[in-house]
């Protein structure tokens, strides 16, 4: 005996990987620990993000909103000022550090930088640039929105039974004033880029897991029983500071997220890693989730993931789960209209989509 002989056929390539078709490939996750149909479950992270929570409430789950819009706006007013996306009004937050500092501030009894931006008549919060497109009316307007977020996000900390946060990005701003990191580069979304002020930092797979580790003890500290589970996004970069290629910039970032991710979920009982990245990038699958850009997820591609997701969940309740579907790898390049970006970042989501518009003509 040894102890392969005991391993599942999942464990081995042949027959988890190589014999099945495409998309019969099942069994990619076990769950550490199950998601209560009652408890309040949280998302934030980077644009792939957004597409959790309207699967989590189709499947009558408590995706938890924790700011709702005001009475009276149109669906494409909610959507332009981004209520409805993630659990916080934050924004996307692309990187661990970000999530670290916003959770900070809520938690923490810490409301941020007192700084605004102004352009012209109108006021914008520099941690969430996109998130009012048509600014505010004053820096204490802009402040008291921010305090108005971070007082949500105290709340539903505090009632929720997971959060699901989905890594981006490594590459960020750091503001050597300030001592803060930005959503997306100043002079992009908003705001004047200053390069005495605003340095680009590419975050290793220490600090990034030091920064998860922050998050965790946050979180846990206000809410003991809350579990984390971790993601990766399958989206490339639009753009990347480093001087290297695009490709193997995206490899780096997406590289240190999962393997940070990893290490953590193996650290931590109440922490679970749900491998998205894999699920899209994975080249079993061919590319067959990506639009022609080849960076943007197709609703066909979410669909896949969430499939995987609910599956998953049902076997650990004791069932048995839908059969995977059937169809072709050609079936799942057509509607792709909900993800594209445009050149000029018109996915209102995704804050770097914007960088796009930057590139070399």
């Amino acid at each position: 005996m040894n102890p392969y002989q005991s391993l599942p056929s999942r464990s081995f390539w042949r027959m988890a990987v190589a014999e099945p078709e495409m998309l019969a490939i099942g069994e990619v996750w076990t769950p550490k620990f199950g998601l209560d149909p009652d408890d309040a479950v949280l998302t934030a992270g980077s644009c792939f993000a957004r597409h959790l929570g309207p699967a989590l409430l189709d499947e009558g789950m408590n995706w938890r909103e924790a700011e709702l819009p005001p009475p009276g706006l149109t669906e494409a007013e909610r959507r332009a000022r981004h209520y409805g996306a993630f659990s916080f009004r934050t924004g996307t937050i692309y990187t661990a550090a970000t999530l670290k500092q916003w959770l900070t501030w809520a938690l923490a009894d810490d409301t941020g930088p007192e700084e605004v931006w102004r352009e012209g008549d109108r006021f914008f919060d520099p941690y969430r640039p996109s998130v009012e497109p048509d600014g505010y009316d004053s820096a204490e307007a802009t402040l008291a929105a921010r305090r108005s977020t971070l007082a949500a996000m105290r709340g539903a900390v505090a009632e929720a039974g997971c959060l699901i946060f989905t890594l981006g990005l490594t590459e960020a701003w750091r503001d050597v004033v300030t001592g803060t990191v930005h959503p997306v580069c100043p002079g992009t979304v908003r705001g004047t880029f200053d390069p005495g002020r605003h340095v680009f930092h590419n975050f290793t797979v220490a600090e990034v897991h030091r920064d998860l580790s922050a998050v965790v003890a946050l979180l846990r500290a206000a809410n003991p029983r809350l579990t984390v589970l971790l993601t990766v996004s399958p989206v490339p970069l639009t753009a990347t500071a480093t001087g290297a290629h695009a490709l193997t910039a995206t490899t780096y970032s997406k590289s240190v997220l999962r393997a940070a991710a990893g290490q953590l979920a193996q650290e931590h009982d109440h922490v679970d890693y749900f491998p998205s990245y894999e699920l899209i990038t994975g080249f079993p699958f061919r590319g067959v989730f990506f639009a022609p850009n080849l960076r943007a997820v197709t609703p066909a591609g979410v669909a896949f993931v969430m499939r995987h997701f609910f599956d998953a969940l049902e076997r650990r309740r004791g069932g048995t789960g839908p059969t995977p579907p059937t169809a072709t790898a050609s079936d799942h390049g057509a509607d792709t209209a909900d993800t594209v970006d445009t050149a000029d970042g018109g996915d209102l989501y995704c804050d770097d989509a914007v960088l796009d518009h930057y590139r070399a003509r």
